[in-house]
């Protein structure tokens, strides 16, 4: 395991991250080393198709983190590019998480003070 990915393991293991996280990372560096290490060698991108990948634990994952990171900086990008009053319309599909990751990008942009439309149910 090189540097860097052991470095993201551990800060995710000290840092504010939840504890059934933590205890998933805990498992795979006991049962499956090599999955640990493909969960955080590098950062999830966004493709053509937005993010997409496996959903679990690190940092080249689907996980309310991963989500909740890349929220900020689309927020960070907009407050930005834009300035004045800011509105997202945010739909969801039938893929899994695809509802609970719509409501933590929801609280992350409304957080950011930018007004959020979120549809009840799928789109």
């Amino acid at each position: 395991m090189d540097e860097l990915t052991a470095k993201r393991i551990a800060q995710w293991l000290s840092g504010p991250y939840d504890a059934e996280t933590k205890r998933e990372i805990k498992r795979l560096q006991k049962e499956d080393t090599k999955t640990l290490e493909d969960a955080f060698y590098c950062d999830l991108e966004f493709g053509t198709g937005g993010m997409r990948g496996i959903i679990g634990v690190g940092t080249n994952r689907m996980n309310k983190y991963t989500v909740g990171m890349a929220t900020q900086g689309l927020a960070n990008y907009m407050k930005q590019q834009v300035g004045g009053p800011l509105s997202v319309c945010i739909s969801y599909d039938s893929r899994n998480g695809s509802k609970e990751f719509a409501k933590i990008t929801a609280d992350v942009l409304s957080a950011n003070g930018i007004h959020v439309y979120l549809w009840e149910n799928i789109r």
